[in-house]
């Protein structure tokens, strides 16, 4: 049984699709859902001093319209939350703070050495979640033409 979604969301086109699946899901289990926003703080260590404050309000920007934006396509109620660190660890944190059923999140196509030295946050999630995590990836362009 699926009583609570958490959907980890960006605001970006990649994670729309997730956004969809986890609003989806919920509405099938009639679930409540969460919806959380990351702001990643270690985007703000490499940021000039000067230019710190008006980066971290951009990000906190950013993750409210992302949260809103799942609200308004939600049928439903959502509860909203933002965070700030890293986005895998937050994202952990919080499902298991809210004993979350399900995790959604997108994935992004990393490549190359980048993901060997980074690694994904979906990836993470997925690895370290102590509840299932629904991954979806965004559709390519010609795909979705293709299915429309």
């Amino acid at each position: 049984m699926i009583d609570t979604v958490v959907v980890a969301t960006d605001g970006s086109e990649s994670v729309r699709r997730a956004v969809d699946a986890a609003l989806d899901l919920a509405a099938r289990f009639d679930a409540d859902v969460h919806a959380l926003s990351v702001v990643d703080t270690g985007a703000l260590d490499t940021t000039p001093d000067d230019l710190r404050a008006e980066m971290a309000d951009a990000l906190d920007e950013r993750a409210e319209d992302a949260l809103a934006d799942v609200a308004e396509r939600a049928d439903g109620p959502v509860t909203t939350a933002v965070r700030e660190g890293r986005p895998a660890d937050e994202i952990l944190s919080y499902a298991r703070e809210i004993d979350a059923d399900v995790v959604a999140t997108g994935t992004r196509g990393r490549h190359g050495e980048n993901r060997l030295l980074i690694g994904s946050v979906a990836e993470r999630v997925v690895r370290d979640s102590p509840v299932p995590v629904l991954t979806v990836r965004r559709l390519e362009t010609d795909e979705t033409e293709e299915a429309a």
